[in-house]
C-alpha cells in the first residue's frame, strides 16, 4: 500500500514492527488502544507527539493487513 507515508519499518526500531514516523509507537499499540475503548482524541491526549493523521493511517494499515490472505502453494510431491 504505497499511499501510507506515516508507517515505517526499521529493524532497529521496535524489532522492525510497523511504527508511526519512526517513533517507538507501533501500529499494534494504536489499534490495541482503540480496541480497548480509547477515542482518537483520548489517544492523542495521552500521546501528544501523535497526530490525528498518524492514528488514522495506523488504522488504515491494520485494515489493509487484515485483508491480506495467504495462498497455499501445492507441494512438489
Amino acid at each position: 500500500m504505497n499511499q501510507l507515508t506515516r508507517i515505517t519499518r526499521d529493524p532497529a526500531v521496535m524489532g522492525g514492527k510497523p511504527c508511526i514516523r519512526g517513533l517507538r509507537v507501533t501500529v499494534g499499540m494504536i489499534v490495541g488502544q482503540i480496541a480497548a475503548g480509547l477515542s482518537v482524541d483520548q489517544l492523542i491526549t495521552d500521546y501528544p507527539y501523535l497526530q490525528r493523521e498518524d492514528v488514522v493511517e495506523a488504522l488504515r494499515y491494520a485494515a489493509w493487513r487484515a485483508e491480506e490472505r495467504e495462498v497455499e502453494l501445492p507441494t512438489g510431491s
